[in-house]
């Protein structure tokens, strides 16, 4: 039945006045997926709460270890901006072309450490031929990043090896999926021993630090940063420079971190919103 011309001026104007009652938003609120190593958790969720952020748009991150967002941003993820806690895994991304031209940059470096429970009594120093194995007892596990994926585990291996250690515990290791597993494992009291960057141990009243691995025994941990190419825009690239700057670095120092060294003194390219 075919509405009478008052009833139509009538529903018009019904629905005009539903629209005004509607809460104002954006049409296209900037939006940034993050995909950052698990380690930066703490700091980076501090940040991203922080209202430089907040300006910015909706910021997002997913966390996990580094080899599993590499392979994710490999087949498609739609992250923005990728954080990894090594360079052989920003270096796997780059190679298959995903990193935005110009953006990849060091962003902080961390430090390897030992830790315990925090009402362990254990003392231990990381020196050439620590007996770990010992220090573990008769049923302890030695709790690490998987040893040939995840950037802690690669560098808690190559760390132990180069103390003469790596052999005595190797069949006492419990591998965890990221650095933060790693972690739990100490703090639930399932392993006694765990090696874990300086960043979690601050982060985490339940465990202390024994010893921190001399520098000399891994490579340099050093977390880079990239725009994605898939997902570059305007909103990525100033989180991306927001990261860099004196109030987000100087979050990641309370966390654990440190400054890392420079890979590129440009400053970070611009983007025209798409």
């Amino acid at each position: 039945m075919m509405l009478r011309p008052h009833a139509s001026t009538w529903l018009r104007a019904s629905l005009l006045a539903l629209i005004l009652l509607l809460p104002a938003t954006p049409l296209c609120a900037a939006e940034v997926l993050v995909f950052a190593a698990a380690s930066l958790k703490p700091a980076l969720d501090a940040i991203i709460a922080g209202p430089e952020a907040q300006a910015i748009g909706t910021i997002r991150a997913s966390y996990a270890a580094s080899s599993q967002l590499a392979r994710q941003i490999e087949h498609g993820a739609p992250a923005a901006i990728f954080i990894s806690a090594d360079q052989d895994w920003m270096d796997h991304v780059e190679a298959r072309g995903a990193v935005a031209a110009g953006t990849r940059v060091n962003l902080i470096r961390n430090a390897l450490v030992l830790v315990a429970p925090a009402a362990s009594e254990a003392r231990i120093a990381l020196v050439p031929g620590v007996d770990l194995a010992a220090a573990l007892g008769a049923d302890g596990r030695l709790a690490i990043g998987e040893p040939n994926s995840v950037p802690a585990g690669k560098y808690a291996k190559a760390a132990l090896t180069s103390l003469g250690a790596w052999d005595a515990v190797s069949r006492r290791i419990v591998a965890a999926d990221s650095v933060r597993a790693a972690l739990a494992f100490v703090v639930r009291g399932e392993a006694p021993l765990g090696i874990v960057y300086r960043s979690d141990a601050v982060s985490e009243p339940a465990v202390r630090i024994l010893d921190t691995f001399p520098a000399a025994t891994h490579a340099p941990i050093v977390y880079p940063l990239a725009v994605l190419a898939a997902e570059d825009g305007a909103p990525a690239r100033a989180f991306a420079a927001l990261l860099r700057g004196p109030a987000a670095q100087a979050v990641f120092e309370r966390y654990g971190f440190g400054s890392a060294p420079v890979r590129s003194a440009t400053p970070l390219p611009t983007q025209t919103p798409r």
